[in-house]
Parts: structure tokens; sequence; C-alpha cells
């Protein structure tokens, strides 16, 4: 992995008031991203968050330069704290095949959407399985792929 990997933490959203604040649309649900003397990345330039409230419930940032509305704001990947034991990032897991114990290939992943009790992993087959340890036996990231068991893809056999 080369140090130039980043992760979009969120979006320039509309401005806020007159000094440059503006609301971070798809915030990341780490708030210290947007602590104030936490740095971002803006259009491939550092960004200092200079002051920080919030609005709504959004966080509403100003940065150390303007930055233009609907821009990414990212931070290096290696920022991030490592996930905890059996976490992981839903960068990490996008993109990784998803096959049954058996063999069974069921899809890619595609994005992994927040459910009420538990994370939802939806793949390109239309096919949607939940994050939960009965369904999910083994996040195999070296070799790309996502191990589940049988019976959660509605598929007989």
């Amino acid at each position: 992995m080369h140090s130039s990997e980043t992760v979009v933490v969120g979006r320039v959203g509309k401005s806020h008031g007159l000094d440059g604040s503006f609301v971070v649309e798809n915030a990341s649900e780490a708030p210290e991203r947007f602590e104030v003397g936490a740095e971002l990345i803006v259009g491939g330039e550092p960004a200092k968050v200079v002051a920080r409230r919030h609005a709504r419930g959004r966080p509403v940032i100003r940065l150390d330069r303007r930055v233009a509305r609907g821009a990414q704001l990212e931070v290096p990947r290696e920022s991030l704290a490592p996930a905890g034991e059996d976490e992981y990032y839903v960068f990490q897991l996008v993109g990784l095949r998803v096959e049954e114990e058996g063999g069974d290939e069921l899809g890619t992943v595609t994005d992994v959407i927040p459910g009420v009790a538990n994370d939802v992993l939806e793949l390109d087959s239309g096919l949607a399985l939940p994050m939960v340890e009965d369904c999910v036996r083994v996040v195999d990231l070296a070799n790309g792929r996502i191990v589940v068991s049988p019976g959660f893809s509605g598929r007989t056999s």
C-alpha cells in the first residue's frame, strides 16, 4: 500500500453562515475527523479544520482555505485507527467476493448498509446479507473474500 491512499470521510455541503463554514455531508461516524486542528485532504491538498460546530446533528466546519462545494473530504488511510477485532471499514469490504461455505459464489460486495440491529452487505447480485456471526463465517481480506453460512442467500440447493 502506498502512502497516498486516502479514504473519504465526508463531502463539502452547503455553506453555513458567512465565514466560509459548511455542512459536512455523508460525514464519517468518527467525530474526531472534524475536530479543530484536524487535517483533511480536499482536492489533493491538505486543509486544517479551524472551527467546528453542529447544526441539526450534522457537523459544520470551517477550513483554513476555501473549498468547492461537493468536494470530497479525505484522510490518509494510515491515519485511520485500526479497526478493532472483528470490525472492518466499509472500504475494506467493498469489492470482496462473497461465497457460501461449500463454494457457491454469491456475488461481490458493492456496499455496506448500516442497519438498526446489524450492518447489511449489499451484493452486485442483488442479495443482501446480514453482518451477523451466524451468517458471516470468515472475512478474508488477504484473499479478497467473505465466506458466509449456507441458507442466508435464500437459494435452495
